[in-house]
C-alpha cells in the first residue's frame, strides 16, 4: 500500500531552492554574458546594470512563479512584491559595486560575479517567503468561508 503524503516542508523547500537554482543559473549566466559583452563595449558597469537588471527580472517572473515555486496566485499582486523584491536586489548589487570597486578598487567584474550569489540568496529567500508565498489550504478555506459569509 503507498501513501501520497504531502512533502515536508524541507523537501519542498529544497525542490524550490534546485528549481530556482537551475533557472537563477541560466537568467544569471546569460545576463552576466550579455553584461560583460556590453561593458566591453565601453558602456561603464553601474549602467550596463541598470539597463540589464530589468530585462532579468521580467523574464524571471515568470520561470521562477510556474517553474521554481509552482505558485498559482494572482500575477498582478505576486508581480508588484517581486518587483519590490528586485529593487531591493538592485540596490544591493549596486552597493557591491560601488563600495567594492568604486571605493576599494576590486575588478568590476568578479564583484559583479560575486554579486550575482549574493542577490541570489537574498531573493530566493525574499520570494519564498514573501513574494511567492502559499497559506495552507486550511486558513485560506477559513478566511474565503469568513468573507463570504459561510460558517
Amino acid at each position: 500500500m503507498t501513501s501520497h503524503r504531502k512533502p515536508s516542508r524541507l523537501l519542498t523547500s529544497a525542490l524550490q531552492l534546485v528549481r530556482y537554482g537551475l533557472v537563477g543559473l541560466l537568467v544569471n549566466l546569460f545576463g552576466y554574458l550579455v553584461y560583460l559583452g556590453v561593458t566591453w563595449l565601453g558602456v561603464s558597469p553601474k549602467a550596463a546594470l541598470t539597463l540589464l537588471y530589468p530585462v532579468g527580472v521580467l523574464y524571471g517572473y515568470f520561470l521562477h512563479a510556474r517553474y521554481s515555486f509552482g505558485y498559482q496566485g494572482k500575477t498582478g499582486s505576486s508581480l508588484g512584491r517581486y518587483g519590490l523584491a528586485h529593487v531591493f536586489g538592485y540596490l544591493t548589487n549596486v552597493g557591491m559595486l560601488f563600495v567594492l570597486v568604486d571605493i576599494l578598487g576590486y575588478p568590476h567584474q568578479a564583484v559583479q560575479l560575486a554579486a550575482i550569489f549574493v542577490v541570489a540568496g537574498q531573493l530566493f529567500l525574499t520570494f519564498k517567503f514573501f513574494v511567492f508565498k502559499t497559506r495552507p489550504a486550511s486558513r485560506t478555506a477559513a478566511a474565503a468561508a469568513a468573507t463570504s459569509g459561510v460558517r
